[in-house]
């Protein structure tokens, strides 16, 4: 696990800003630095050692030089790529995945990214033919940012703060990306909130030549289809247990120690149960009812292994929120990336791996979201052309009781389902924001995008693809990535691997959501490995006590800070947010989430535009 930069240009000092970009994410790899300027390329890399510590510095080159690569990630199939690469005449050198990557770039050009498993984002510089070739994974776990200069060179790295330290890089805030967030909590547009970055989007390569364009394409897409053939529910839960199984074993690979996350939930208590960690690592809050602590205890009592806990408190998550900001790179609002800011600080103490739980929502159908209430399922019983038809009526009418309720029933997620978050409504949105910032996109107009690739499937379907799509990689991985690497500890997540994803999408949706549970037939496999307990416990999330710490004044009045600074005026309108506070705090209202989802804003444009 490691941090590349990099730029193009031919300009004065480029080893001296080369070595300031790479201080800038030095928490990415603090073992090893290296840097590569050739012509009108430098590539920059910071190293987390994970497998063969000593040979496997980057830039990382061919045998004669030509090719040379920067690369954050790790291949999980790289032995047997190696071994069809050697038959083919290709000199390894270190026992590094990195290689593999040179010599599949040489062998098989870019249809390499079709060959892999794994996490990535790299860069391969081909000084052959002056051509850049970069890609990032298909499901976008690790990040990618790029951006032209204002000279019209361009940028890239893992981090955008890298950028910060080129000298031709001019920073100010996307407008039109604010409006979005306060409904999604997360960034959710290719354009990131600093004005003219991009995220190279989740299953994409580009490669950009001598004539400096850009060439950008999609090598994968998530598959739902079930085969004609349909599997029996057993056959399922073996092929789920068989395929887990495989893919901890895969991502266990390591010269360094290994240790799991692991809460009181099915996802993580799966993957320790099958990995079998000396350590595991859990945070709770003070308070008894955000505390799962103690379930992850007493599972790790009884496979045998090492809990390391800890408790926090609210002083704790309010003095590490600004840094916790910085290392977002970008406002993200989820209250869980606070303790797990936390989580990966004390898991950092002990290993330099650790195996987590991400994804397995996504793919095996585990949201509320996904299921239909009672009234629902009888109300569906009517003809879809009627529950239309009242859907539409209802969308252009003022709220009412049981508005929501129609839309939802339409059948068509298109009209009402934007992912696992949904802060502000649009309108209110809007209401609270200053007329200059009103201009991103609605919220269906984005999502329409992604449900276009889809528009023939079934409602679980769309659902479960618009949220591998938007919600895994703009919120469950963003934070993932970013607040491990805040404490140079590397994330793997073995639910997310291009086989497991194959096998998943070929489960029948009455085998996921069947009435009884979300994601049944995957509880039913872990059941064979875990006690029914944790099994089949429901699924809490990560819960934060925002609500409460609001309620106190030393927590009010730091909120108010920001919602009060002259700053704050140029986004929104100061009184409503305040109002937005004060109710919240009399406990009139619950505005939890508005509270905090507008407060990380603020504190992550401090922290970037008026300290840094």
């Amino acid at each position: 696990m490691c941090g590349f930069v990099g730029f193009t240009g031919a300009i004065d000092g480029r080893e001296d800003i080369l070595e300031k970009m790479r201080r800038r994410i030095a928490h990415r790899g603090p073992d090893m630095t290296g840097g590569h300027i050739d012509g009108d390329v430098a590539l920059g890399f910071v190293r987390l050692s994970i497998i063969d510590l000593n040979s496997g510095s980057q830039p990382m080159f061919n045998e004669d030089g030509s090719v040379v690569i920067v690369y954050n990630g790790e291949i999980y199939n790289f032995m047997e790529l190696r071994e069809e690469l050697e038959k083919s005449g290709h000199i390894f050198r270190t026992r590094c995945d990195t290689e593999v990557l040179i010599h599949g770039y040489e062998e098989w050009g870019d249809g390499l990214v079709d060959r892999l498993r794994g996490m990535f984002a790299f860069v391969i510089w081909d000084s052959r033919i002056k051509t850049l070739f970069g890609a990032r994974d298909i499901f976008g776990i690790k990040p990618f940012y790029y951006t032209k200069t204002s000279k019209g060179d361009l940028l890239f790295g893992s981090e955008i703060k890298a950028f910060l330290e080129h000298p031709h890089f001019i920073k100010k805030v996307n407008k039109e990306a604010l409006r979005p967030y306060l409904t999604f909590q997360y960034p959710v547009t290719e354009e990131t909130f600093f004005g003219g970055v991009f995220r190279l989007p989740a299953a994409h390569c580009f490669t950009m030549g001598p004539d400096g364009e850009m060439k950008i394409r999609r090598f994968w897409d998530a598959d739902f289809t079930v085969s004609e053939n349909k599997p029996s529910f057993d056959e399922c839960c073996d092929e789920i247990d068989r395929t887990v199984r495989e893919s901890v074993t895969a991502h266990r690979i390591s010269d360094v120690k290994v240790g799991s996350f692991l809460s009181g939930g099915v996802d993580s208590s799966y993957i320790t149960a099958l990995l079998m960690p000396d350590d595991t690592f859990s945070v709770g809050f003070e308070q008894d009812t955000f505390n799962e602590t103690d379930d992850a205890k007493e599972l790790s009592e009884k496979l045998g292994v090492k809990n390391y806990r800890h408790l926090l408190t609210a002083d704790e998550c309010f003095g590490a929120f600004p840094d916790i900001q910085y290392h977002m790179d970008e406002p993200q609002s989820n209250p869980s990336s606070v303790p797990l800011y936390f989580l990966a600080k004390l898991a950092a103490e002990h290993v330099t791996v650790v195996l987590s739980g991400e994804g397995a929502d996504e793919i095996f159908a585990g949201y509320e979201w996904y299921d239909e209430t009672p009234a629902m399922k009888k109300y569906k019983k009517l003809p879809g052309w009627f529950r239309r038809a009242c859907a539409g009526a209802a969308e252009h009418l003022p709220y009412f009781r049981g508005r929501e309720f129609l839309i939802r029933c339409s059948g068509r997620p298109e009209n009402y389902f934007i992912g696992q978050a949904l802060v502000f409504p649009e309108k209110e949105a809007l209401d609270i924001l200053r007329p200059e910032y009103r201009c991103g996109r609605s919220p269906r107009e984005i999502t329409s995008e992604i449900y276009a690739r889809v528009a023939g499937a079934d409602e679980l379907t769309k659902k479960q693809y618009l949220d591998l799509n938007l919600w895994l990689p703009g919120d469950i991985l963003l934070k993932a990535d970013k607040m491990s690497m805040a404490h140079s500890l590397e994330l793997r997540v073995p639910y997310l691997d291009k086989m497991v994803m194959k096998m998943a999408g070929g489960i029948p949706h009455e085998y996921k959501i069947n009435g009884i549970d979300t994601k049944y037939v995957f509880r039913q496999a872990a059941n064979r490995t875990l006690p029914d307990e944790w099994a089949h416990r429901k699924k809490k999330g990560f819960p934060v006590p925002i609500r409460i710490w609001l309620r106190e004044k030393k927590y009010r009045d730091i909120v108010a800070e920001y919602f009060e600074a002259d700053y704050t005026g140029e986004f929104f309108d100061r009184e409503k947010l305040m109002k937005l506070l004060d109710d919240h705090y009399s406990g009139k209202e619950n505005n939890q989430r508005k509270i905090w989802t507008v407060f990380t804003f603020l504190v992550w444009y401090r922290k970037f535009f008026i300290e840094n």
